[in-house]
């Protein structure tokens, strides 16, 4: 029951969207507001899997956390579940879910986030990136996957703020900062950056039943690391984390947390964490960190 319990609540098998599993639904364009409201915070979530929807408490944590910031006019969303070179900008019409997981009950494949477009952000984004030198891409129909849409509906359940997903262009820890730079600017324009991944992901240890000393060990790291703000650190997590061969046996979930260190600004943006702690006792830690 409890194996069972984890694939299910981890996604243990993530595929490739099908074409079926593409929700495509009505929605309402929206441009973003043209005067400045930031500089909006920006923010690294773990995102749990599409159960999440059913964990009241990290639901609950997610929407205080939603409520305290400022709410924005629209949300670039970077999440370990798209990765694709070179960049490339997500749909800005109609917003699709991608159910990138299967074996799951069938409800969770019923879930709806009608979030509006935003091609006034993509314009802007692609603005940016272009300027210095970077190739962007359209996939119109690529969607918001799990790791975008499951803590938007608990931040933001009205989804009425413009979303545009961007795509992690590989796992190289220098140009992901880079690109968080890069993006930046877009905090001064109302727009929150938002991260979404895990620090910790092992599936190998799901099923145990008791938190491992590597992953508190690494979480510890990690926590240090991001209060100094200790991009160096963090470029270098392979070297100088402890750990991590157990704690990121693959580390695209650890990637968006680059983005997100490289859109703050050391000094101004001094870090916090809203949610801490662990996911339903396994070695999947929660915490979940906010610059400004």
């Amino acid at each position: 029951m409890r194996r069972r319990r984890f694939l299910q609540a981890l996604g243990a098998l993530p595929v490739a969207a099908a074409a079926g599993s593409i929700l495509a639904r009505e929605e309402t364009l929206m441009t973003i507001d043209p005067t400045p409201a930031g500089p909006m915070p920006v923010i690294f979530a773990a995102h749990g899997a599409p159960v999440l929807l059913d964990d009241a408490q990290w639901m609950g944590e997610l929407a205080a956390w939603a409520a305290a910031m400022p709410k924005p006019r629209a949300i670039l969303m970077v999440s370990a579940h798209w990765e694709v070179r070179p960049i490339t900008l997500g749909a800005t019409s109609t917003v699709p879910l991608v159910y990138d997981f299967y074996g799951f009950p069938e409800r969770f494949y019923q879930t709806r986030y009608p979030a509006p477009g935003a091609p006034d952000l993509a314009a802007r984004v692609r603005g940016l990136l272009e300027a210095d030198g970077e190739y962007v891409m359209d996939d119109p129909a690529r969607g918001l996957d799990h790791g975008a849409y499951v803590p938007l509906v608990a931040m933001y359940p009205d989804a009425d703020v413009p979303v545009l997903q961007v795509s992690l262009p590989g796992l190289d820890p220098e140009r992901l900062v880079r690109l968080g730079r890069l993006l930046a600017p877009l905090r001064d324009e109302g727009v929150l950056i938002f991260g979404s991944g895990f620090l910790t992901h092992n599936m190998r240890y799901a099923f145990r039943t008791e938190i491992p000393a590597w992953a508190t060990e690494f979480d510890a790291w990690a926590a240090d690391a991001l209060t100094r703000l200790d991009v160096d650190a963090l470029i270098d997590f392979r070297e100088r984390a402890p750990a991590v061969r157990q704690a990121l046996p693959t580390w695209e979930h650890y990637a968006p947390v680059l983005v997100a260190a490289g859109a703050a600004t050391q000094g101004r943006d001094a870090p916090t964490f809203p949610i801490t702690g662990w996911w339903m006792d396994s070695p999947f830690t929660k915490r979940s960190v906010q610059f400004g």
